[in-house]
């Protein structure tokens, strides 16, 4: 069954340039395509490995080494001229998510190594998709580690293997393709610089092009082959073009104009680095050659920015990608169509903002006219708020530490935001799980430092391989010679490292939180929190309770994006439903333990401890609050003022939790308290008259 055609993919224009461009020139670096479910995103790179041409391979090589560029250093060489060559059609290699490491670089036959003397290499998927596709469905769901060995492997054109003291080498030259649902989490900041370009899709929103795309894939599935031919015509067009730009792009000219304005996008962007505008120079010359054009012009210029920038553009976790296109249309609005075109004036002045030897900076794009700065100084932009009749600014004083009361009409609601995040202390569950690798609570991973030998590991430890062969040697025949090993004998590094966890939020939004401005406070806490598991390589989960019932905002996931901004989007008022709250964080612990049982949840409740909704409210609360004493928990006590009842450490002494008070969530605010303990104790030293005396 033929797979669906690349010339029959309905929209998604960016996608399909990115991939063509990175197929052109694949020392951009590869794509990652961003979308919700239901995109054709997988059927599009699928589709693309068909219209890549056959490849000439030495005969027997499992490296598929090419025999116009021999590789000296493949471990199935040495090759030569005069080897059996063989064609094979291009490949298109998918990694599963569930992949190991030694699957993906491949692995060494310790039996042979230690047994026989003999290095014997298994090649991975990395050998497999050299000159090829390599495609990682839901990048964004692979260990960090394994990210980085593919992203290595793409920039380096070569996987190496470090491991027991044996060395192995190959060529890996591959056009990495990743695709992933923002919505199950993000990729970090230095992984997303890694991929050269990145495109965003979501499914058409207009009627008539959804009726074609569900036309298609009909006809498609009813008979695979005979709506493949009807694109044979096109797909042969495309085929040949991609064959002509790669021909062609050796010979395209990046004039000195185009490199400057290159690097003046870059810089008005405020990307990090020098990959943005590397990456972007490959990119506008592969566009340039897939156009048919042996010289880089303003288009180029253009479309290379718009897939090369916005994801280079993010500084934390809760910025989303994105682009300015004014912007970007503003910085090339002074140049030419072909912005290396002699200039028209041939003797320009040294003021002259043209003059391509002083070059002028960029309009801010808040001030797009270049108007003088002094122009309407101190006068407002735009339209000034009046003050209701009436109205003046509320203080801390004039807030009740109350919740609403019930008097026929509705709460008020406050929409408060947060402030900045700041780091914070780390909150770990107790004991050693064996959850997967992350940085929050101690486990055994497959990182860490060295407690032990068993069954199971990464590496190989080989003083307890031979303590578990010593025994047998009589019996399988040994005298002299080398040590005699059996399959059984093997024992693997047992490793001591940190694991992620589930952080599950829950949040009181009630009225007594909004009161004193407190839930400001509240939220700059849990953003912050929220920036720490996103750091630590958490799940999370956020659940919201005010009024008369409890809300899951977001249910478990790796993406914090989403849940700073259902965050952002809570208002704060009414009853407290602490009890609500309560249960049904418990039913989502249930529900996670069943779906990931290794991954050890830490639960987090951020309250006043007041419960006031519904009858025997505050009972209610401590029956269910007694059913999650199962959990390890930290309460985080928002109660503030000089009189307070207490009421969050009773709860946390009923589950079992940890105890910290909203002012102590920050490690710099931590560490001011202890330093402020230490100078006192000082003081108090240095002023004892025993202590003069003595």
């Amino acid at each position: 069954m033929r797979h669906y055609p690349f010339s029959a993919v309905v929209g998604s224009d960016d996608m399909r340039l990115a991939l063509v461009l990175t197929t052109i020139s694949p020392a951009i670096g590869g794509v990652l395509v961003r979308g919700e479910k239901g995109t054709a995103k997988s059927t599009t790179v699928r589709a693309l490995a068909e219209l890549l041409p056959a490849q000439q391979v030495v005969a027997g090589c499992r490296f598929g080494c090419d025999p116009a560029a021999i590789d000296n250093a493949c471990p199935d060489g040495p090759h030569d001229v005069t080897d059996v060559t063989t064609t094979r059609p291009a490949r298109l290699v998918e990694l599963p998510v569930g992949a190991t490491e030694d699957r993906v670089i491949g692995s060494l036959d310790l039996e042979q190594a230690l047994g026989a003397g003999r290095v014997r290499y298994e090649p991975g998927l990395l050998a497999d998709a050299n000159r090829g596709l390599l495609y990682v469905d839901e990048v964004n769901l692979l260990h960090d580690h394994l990210v980085d060995l593919l992203l290595d492997a793409a920039a380096m054109g070569r996987n190496t293997v470090e491991r027991d003291g044996v060395s192995i080498s190959h060529a890996a030259r591959i056009v990495l393709v990743g695709t992933m649902n923002p919505e199950e989490g993000e990729l970090r900041p230095q992984l997303l610089d890694r991929f050269g370009l990145t495109v965003e899709v979501a499914a058409p929103r207009n009627p008539a092009l959804r009726a074609e795309v569900v036309r298609r894939r009909l006809a498609y599935d009813l008979d695979p082959d005979g709506f493949a031919a009807r694109y044979d015509e096109a797909q042969e067009a495309t085929r040949t073009r991609l064959a002509e730009a790669r021909e062609l792009l050796d010979g395209v000219v990046l004039g000195e104009r185009a490199l400057l304005k290159i690097a003046e996008i870059c810089a008005a962007f405020e990307v990090d680095g020098m990959r943005a505008d590397i990456v972007t120079a490959r990119a506008a010359a592969a566009h340039a050659a897939w156009n048919g054009r042996d010289r880089v012009v303003k288009d180029d210029l253009r479309a290379a920015a718009r897939l090369a920038l916005p994801h280079r553009r993010r500084r934390n976790p809760f910025d989303a990608p994105g682009l300015d296109e004014d912007l970007l249309e503003r910085l090339l609005n002074d140049l030419d169509d072909d912005p290396d075109q002699p200039d028209p004036d041939p003797t320009p002045t040294p003021d002259d903002p043209k003059d391509p030897d002083h070059p002028q900076p960029p309009a801010s794009p808040d001030d797009p006219s270049g108007r003088d700065e002094q122009e309407g100084q101190g006068q407002p932009s735009g339209p000034q708020e009046t003050p209701e009749p009436g109205h003046q600014d509320r203080t801390d004083a004039d807030d009740a530490d109350t919740d609403a009361i019930d008097t026929g009409t509705a709460p008020r609601l406050a929409l408060a935001a947060a402030g900045k995040p700041y780091r914070t202390r780390r909150l770990e569950a107790r004991g050693v799980g064996t959850g997967d690798a992350g940085r929050r609570s101690r486990a055994i991973t497959t990182q860490g430092r060295t407690v032990g030998a068993g069954l199971e590991g990464r590496t190989l430890h080989l003083p307890a391989t031979i303590r578990a062969a010593a025994p047998y040697q009589a019996a399988r025949g040994r005298s002299t010679g080398k040590l005699r090993l059996a399959a059984g004998d093997l024992r693997r590094t047992v490793s001591e490292g940190r694991e992620s966890n589930l952080v599950l939020l829950v949040v009181d939004a009630s009225g007594s939180m909004a009161a004193r401005r407190r839930m400001e406070a509240v939220k700059t806490a849990v953003l912050s929190l929220l920036l720490d598991a996103y750091q630590r390589r958490d799940k999370i989960g956020l659940i919201t309770f005010r009024g008369a019932e409890a809300t899951l905002a977001l249910p478990p996931t790796s993406s914090v994006d989403t849940a700073a901004r259902r965050l952002d989007e809570l208002p704060a008022g009414g009853r407290t439903p602490l009890a609500e709250g309560l249960a049904m964080a418990a039913e989502v612990l249930r529900r996670e333990r069943i779906r990931d049982p290794r991954r050890r949840p830490l639960l987090v409740v951020v309250t006043d401890g007041r419960a006031t909704a519904g009858a025997e409210a505050l009972p209610r609360a401590t029956r269910v609050a007694g059913h999650l004493a199962s959990y390890d928990a930290v309460v985080v006590d928002c109660e503030t003022g000089r009189f307070r009842l207490g009421l969050a450490a009773g709860l946390a002494a009923t589950m079992g939790a940890d105890l910290v008070g909203l002012g102590e969530i920050g490690r710099d605010e931590v560490s001011a308290a202890g330093r402020t303990i230490v100078d006192t104790v000082k003081d108090r030293l240095s002023t004892d008259p025993r202590r003069k005396a003595a």
